[in-house]
């Protein structure tokens, strides 16, 4: 892992998750082009057929393992766990990207997705990089990505339980890349802005793609950095990374009035689940 290239991930087997469809989808693809067998993982088994046929498609001889699992349910990793286990799956590279998050007023919105998106978020991605992270140590090399977002630089009003799952997967990625430094495994977070997904379907919330980033963009960068042995990944436009710095500036107590604001001009305090 140590001699990895920008364009080249021959030889490593990375495990993606919530790798049906947006990002994850695009970074399976992409390291898919650079040489890596890819273990998928995500709920849907139909779309994760559908990405690793197209994977074999687009490159010949190309390995795509399907694993389906629900990394939020209190057993799910470690039922993923026991299967890459069973499989006798050898994980050189795991990218923590599967993510979810609730949007509107907290006190206003059910509790259940919320509950769900701390277990996704955070338990999950936590199980996750216990074991497999044990393992690369024991080996002596690896690397882990987890993907978290420019949410995690502050509080956010109308999106509050998904920026602070953001936050704590910042803070434990950094702490964690500090305690492995020197064990041949490479840690880094992701932090990207506005995706052009579907991230916010179900609710009358929507992005504008004119000011989103493409999944393809995102995945592409994010591997360039962590190829080049970066301690984060700022994927995107310039200005994701621009607008992290307010946060870490201004007074604490400004900073959720002015993104509470924003997400107001936005609309978000007005979230309803779509009919």
């Amino acid at each position: 892992m140590e001699d990895l290239v920008s364009d080249d991930y021959r030889g490593v087997t990375a495990l993606v998750t919530g790798a049906s469809k947006g990002l994850g989808r695009a970074y399976a693809l992409e390291l898919a082009r650079r040489g890596a067998r890819v273990i998928l993982l995500a709920r849907t088994e139909a779309g994760l057929r559908a990405v690793a046929t197209e994977i074999r498609e687009r490159h010949p001889g190309t390995d795509a393992e399907v694993i389906t699992g629900d990394l939020a349910a209190p057993d799910g990793p470690e039922r993923i766990l026991r299967e890459l286990r069973d499989r006798g799956l050898t994980v050189d590279l795991l990218l923590n990207n599967a993510g979810a998050g609730s949007v509107g007023p907290f006190l206003g919105r059910p509790l259940g997705p919320q509950l769900s998106t701390v277990g996704l978020n955070i338990s999950g991605l936590l199980t996750l990089t216990h074991t497999i992270g044990a393992e690369m140590v024991a080996r002596g090399s690896g690397g882990i990505i987890n993907v978290s977002s420019t949410a995690a630089f502050q509080p956010m009003p109308y999106q509050a339980s998904y920026a602070a799952t953001k936050a704590f997967v910042l803070s434990f990625t950094e702490a964690l890349a500090e305690e492995l430094r020197g064990t041949g495994v490479h840690v880094m977070a992701a932090h990207p802005g506005a995706i052009a997904t579907g991230f916010f379907d179900g609710t009358t919330a929507s992005i504008d793609e004119r000011l989103a980033d493409t999944p393809a963009a995102v995945a592409t960068r994010t591997l360039d950095d962590y190829a080049r042995r970066r301690a984060v990944s700022y994927p995107g436009r310039a200005v994701n990374r621009l607008m992290t710095w307010p946060a870490r500036l201004l007074p604490r107590t400004l900073v959720p009035r002015l993104a509470g604001g924003l997400n107001r001009r936005l609309r978000l305090h007005e979230v309803v689940d779509a009919v």
